[in-house]
């Protein structure tokens, strides 16, 4: 049977903190089954599952207090599950560009909450907009579309939505 762990790690960036994790997995006999790392400001973070039988996710349990201490990262783990599949939704990507604002987040996650739609996948940045330097925010998400919910509906509201907050903003089947 396999079993899974989710590991979050934060701290200082510094070449070679991948190569660590990953190396410890392996070494463990696990597998990283999902992954996501970034570097904001000076800090590296990355959130991960392994997968593995029960004794390798107890190994590599075993080695996180070695890493936090060589690599200087605060580690949290936590068991779980492997996730169904949503076999009653379609995931449907959203990109949404704006002059920077507070509260752009909280909207969108909003509208979609209010939509019983979950959000799979988020992410988002600023920069400065081309030739007029003015600051600039960008979200791109994967939410779950209840296959039941009529899209085109759901199309028209969130587009008027964007257009009352100035958003530009495209939502399109997500590809893989």
């Amino acid at each position: 049977m396999e079993h899974h762990l989710v590991l979050a790690a934060l701290g200082g960036d510094k070449t070679g903190i991948v190569d660590e994790i990953s190396r410890t997995a392996t070494e463990s006999k696990c597998s990283i089954a999902d992954s996501r790392m970034v570097v904001m400001g000076q800090e590296f973070s990355i959130i991960m599952m392994l997968s593995g039988t029960w004794d390798a996710i107890a190994k590599f349990e075993s080695q996180v207090h070695h890493l936090e201490e060589r690599l200087h990262l605060s580690i949290i783990t936590k068991r779980t599950q492997a996730r169904a599949p949503q076999r009653e939704s379609v995931p449907y990507r959203i990109d949404v560009v704006a002059l920077d604002n507070p509260g752009i987040v909280h909207d969108i996650a909003n509208f979609f909450a209010s939509q019983q739609m979950n959000i799979e996948a988020l992410e988002t940045s600023t920069y400065a907009a081309p030739h007029t330097g003015s600051p600039m925010f960008a979200l791109s998400m994967v939410v779950n579309i209840p296959a039941k919910a009529h899209l085109g509906t759901l199309r028209e509201n969130f587009m008027l939505f964007c257009d009352d907050r100035n958003l530009d903003a495209i939502l399109e089947p997500y590809k893989n």
